[in-house]
């Protein structure tokens, strides 16, 4: 039995772990198998920036590549295929705690090109594409939580496909996610489909926000403006939850989960500390409850695993959280401004990092294919 940190007290009080983080390396060498174990790990997520990391600076993927090459692969089949097999990877790796959560559990997300962000005709074929590639039933594929994807998430549900939404930073945005995965199961219960297996989560980014409204705070100077800073981002998520708890209860969603439906959970996402002045566990500290889900980067899953309390937080004192975004209005901070410029930069961010990903792979091709 591996020796108990503060990550295996979270899943008690309601939360998963999820790590942010893949490479071929730690799926072949037993170090991430290990690191379910030891940090009580329940799922993986992934992202255009986490697999251009992973290619562009490690050797992990260069006999497939070679393989991939000889095999007249473009960079786009021969990154689909490097990412389906990772995935699948790491999906048998996370079975035995899907098995055991009852599908609940043990979910690994692949994330749709953020090229398609905008829409949802696209979006939607995609991510068919990509479930009926990796052909496990605890993969999510991820799809953005932007206005214009909000419809492929729906009938994604409505057709049984594990979803994880992903760049919400307003509670507005994610009010609309959450009524789509309300619709898509209504839907899928019409048409006689089983809910019990339909998984969803929401990822909600907090630490982003923060860096954002310092920014702001920091301009407007003063002792006022200075108490307020890093605070936005840890009440936007917790009145998020709040309307969560709302949303998911009374006559309309208990008729859902009377047929087997569960609730999309909130996954609390960007949760590595950008200021090195806040503590660098505090945007898991400040967020734990349960249905939740906390999907960390290594660092942050170590440095909980090293020092980290557990105790349910997310929702307490609410009532300050509403005062904190109060108190942002008066000194003239608009937090929907704020979060809509982050969904568009983390949609342009993340296409960014794929083209530079595909950039990477057409080279590692070219240079493998000249060797052979």
């Amino acid at each position: 039995m591996p020796e108990s940190n503060p990550l295996h007290q979270l899943h008690p009080l309601g939360q998963s772990v999820w790590l942010d983080y893949i490479r071929r390396e730690i799926l072949e060498n037993g170090e991430l198998e290990a690191m379910i174990a030891r940090y009580d790990l329940r799922g993986v997520t992934s992202n255009p920036s986490i697999f251009e990391e992973a290619i562009a600076r490690s050797d992990d993927y260069d006999g497939a590549m070679e393989e991939l090459a000889a095999d007249g692969a473009d960079a786009s089949r021969a990154y689909e295929t490097l990412a389906v097999q990772d995935i699948r990877r790491a999906c048998d790796l996370f079975r035995p705690v899907y098995e055991a959560a009852g599908g609940h559990d043990g979910f690994v997300s692949l994330e749709v090109s953020p090229e398609l962000a905008h829409s949802a005709e696209e979006t939607l074929e995609e991510a068919r594409r990509l479930w009926k590639a990796v052909g496990r039933p605890n993969l999510m594929v991820k799809v953005p939580g932007t206005e214009q994807s909000v419809p492929a998430f729906e009938q994604l549900i409505a057709e049984g496909i594990n979803v994880n939404v992903t760049l919400l930073f307003s509670i507005s945005g994610y009010e609309r996610v959450m009524e789509a995965y309300l619709r898509g199961l209504e839907k899928r219960s019409e048409q006689g489909g089983a809910l019990d297996r339909v998984a969803s989560v929401a990822s909600f980014f907090v630490s982003r926000v923060d860096s954002a409204v310092d920014a702001q705070l920091e301009k407007l100077g003063g002792d006022t403006a200075r108490s307020m800073m890093g605070k936005a981002a840890v009440a936007n998520a917790k009145l998020a939850y709040h309307r969560f708890t709302e949303i998911f209860a009374g006559e309309r969603w208990e008729r859902l989960a009377g047929r087997g439906a569960r609730v999309q959970r909130p996954l609390w996402a960007s949760t590595s500390t950008k200021n090195p002045e806040y503590r660098d566990v505090i945007y898991v500290e400040e967020l734990i409850g349960p249905h939740t889900v906390n999907t960390m980067p290594l660092a942050t899953v170590e440095a909980f695993a090293d020092h980290g309390v557990a105790r349910r937080t997310v929702d307490q004192d609410v009532a300050s959280a509403r005062q904190v975004l109060a108190d942002l209005r008066e000194l003239g901070i608009d937090l929907d401004a704020v979060t809509e410029q982050l969904q568009t930069d983390g949609v342009e961010k993340f296409s960014k990092s794929f083209r530079e990903m595909m950039q990477v792979v057409e080279e590692k091709l070219s240079r493998v294919a000249q060797k052979a």
